[in-house]
Parts: structure tokens; C-alpha cells; sequence
């Protein structure tokens, strides 16, 4: 059923592999058995957070947000079959490894703004359908192609061919608080800082498209995440 299967990486929650599955290049996510728990709680939490996963994604979709295609939810092998992008960066490898080579340009400039733009109104669709990410940064970010054609030129990424495509849901539920998106939004903040410290007006590019896109409830939100970056800057200071 699932041809060529390698495994792309293991991480703290899951292991990640790429094969092809039904003829379409597919990623599973398997999650792991935590011993430390009993059986029947562990896989009571791993079900319901493989369901809590698969619900944002589809949810993300109706949204209007990019995000993998499910394949298939498999409860028994804690495993969830999605859409894998081949062609494919992430945000984070993209400002890091790419956009560094074109930053004094103009082009360059142009297509960090809008970069920055897109993830701010992609994390406000998110927000609008009461979709809390609960990891949001640049690694769980990724340039796809438009026409999902090979890289085989250094322009696949112009801006204009390009989606910003979600992923990693996995810590990801519904909640309509404002409490909730603040602190989603301070996440991405924390995470933009460690990651990218070399452009500070990063994050706040971001939050300014965020602002913009949808002005409704917007001074809720970002009133919580003032107050959620207070708490933060003080357990900083207290140690």
C-alpha cells in the first residue's frame, strides 16, 4: 500500500517518513508510545490528538489556508498520511540560506515584505476560524510552488509562484479565546526572535498584516498578547 518507505526525521513527538502512497508522494507522521504513561491513557491522549491534528488541518483548508492533503487517519498505527511537497522550503531555510544572498536588493526586499505579509494574514485565517496553531514558526512554514514544478531554476520562489503552505499541527485545537491567539501569536514572536534575530522587524511585519487583515476582534487579541508578552518578559527577568 505504501511504496518506498524511508524515514525523513524523528523528532521529540513522532517519527516522519516519505513514501508513495496510492501513486501520490505522501508523509506519514507516526506518533510515538510513551511508556512513562499507562497503555490505555497513552493511546486515549495519542487518539485524540492525532484527531485534534487531522480536525485543524481539514478546518485550515475550509479556512482558506494551505495545508497538506490527508490521505488517510490511521488510529491503530498512530499514524496520519498527508500530502508531501516535494518542492518545497521552509520559511525558516528560506531567510537563512536564501534570502541573505538578495537582501540589499530591491527584489529582495519586495519579496520579504510580502513573504511577512502572507504569513500574517495566513495566521489570521487560522485565528478567524478559531484555529490555535500552538507551534507557529518558520519551520512549520513552507514555500511551495504554485504549479508544484521541479526546482530545477533559482526562480522557483519568486513570490509570485509561490503559496505558503502550513504544517504541524500537532499541538494544534479549537478555542474562540483571544487568551488562546495571543499567546499563539507570542509563540511566533519567541520563535522569530531565537530564529531570525537578524531581522528584527520581522515578527512585527508580520503582526502588522495580521492587524490589517481582519480589524474585527483584532484589539482583543492583540491586547491579550501584549499581556501574554508582559508575563513572559518578567518570568525573564525573575529567572
Amino acid at each position: 500500500m505504501c511504496e518506498n518507505l524511508q524515514m525523513l526525521k524523528q523528532g521529540a513527538e513522532a517519527k516522519l517518513y516519505i513514501c508513495n502512497y496510492l501513486g501520490k508522494p505522501t508523509l506519514i507522521k507516526e506518533r510515538f508510545k510513551k511508556n512513562y504513561r499507562h497503555p490505555d491513557l497513552d493511546t486515549a491522549i495519542t487518539k485524540e490528538r492525532i484527531k485534534n491534528e487531522a480536525r485543524s488541518i481539514v478546518r485550515a483548508k475550509v479556512a482558506g489556508v494551505k495545508t497538506p492533503a490527508l490521505y488517510l487517519v490511521d488510529f491503530e498505527r498512530r499514524r496520519i498520511y498527508m500530502e508531501h511537497f516535494e518542492h518545497s522550503i521552509t520559511v525558516k531555510d528560506f531567510i537563512i540560506n536564501v534570502f541573505t544572498e538578495d537582501q540589499n536588493t530591491e527584489d529582495g526586499q519586495s519579496t520579504f515584505d510580502s513573504i511577512a505579509t502572507k504569513i500574517g494574514e495566513t495566521v489570521r485565517k487560522l485565528h478567524d476560524s478559531n484555529i490555535i496553531h500552538g507551534d507557529l514558526t518558520t519551520s512549520n512554514m513552507l514555500l511551495v510552488p504554485k504549479n508544484n514544478s521541479e526546482q530545477n531554476n533559482t526562480d522557483w520562489y519568486q513570490i509570485d509562484n509561490i503559496d505558503i503552505v502550513m504544517i504541524d499541527f500537532g499541538l494544534s485545537h479549537i478555542d474562540t479565546s483571544a487568551e488562546d491567539k495571543g499567546v499563539d501569536l507570542y509563540v511566533l514572536e519567541r520563535a522569530v526572535i531565537s530564529t531570525h534575530n537578524d531581522y528584527p522587524d520581522l515578527f512585527w511585519k508580520i503582526l502588522d498584516a495580521y492587524k490589517s487583515y481582519n480589524i474585527n476582534n483584532t484589539n482583543e487579541i492583540i491586547s491579550k498578547f501584549e499581556e501574554v508578552r508582559a508575563r513572559g518578559r518578567k518570568r525573564t527577568m525573575v529567572g
